[in-house]
């Protein structure tokens, strides 16, 4: 059941586009190309196994552990607070 100015539905819809955005995001920042044989950060050579199994691989699993770490949020709000619904 929606509420306001909202269909029936419409609160799955944000869900749904958020996870959206959040898939695309994450497949964009996906690595392309040729493997690096050595990592852009420490200089340690990347496996071959990995560098196979990841095409465009820059960085060794160590460096790559520590750069997963830190998360990135979307900075589109579709949570329907009523900032976004005056937008």
């Amino acid at each position: 059941m929606a509420g306001g100015w909202t269909r029936d539905g419409a609160v799955q819809d944000q869900i749904d586009d958020s996870v959206t955005d959040a898939v695309l995001a994450a497949r964009a920042r996906l690595p392309s190309g040729e493997s690096e044989p050595f990592c852009e950060e420490c200089g340690e050579p990347i496996p071959e196994r990995r560098r196979a199994a990841l095409p465009g691989v820059r960085t060794c699993i160590a460096c790559q552990s520590d750069r997963d770490k830190t998360v990135a949020h979307s900075a589109i709000n579709r949570r329907g607070s009523k900032d976004s619904q005056l937008r």
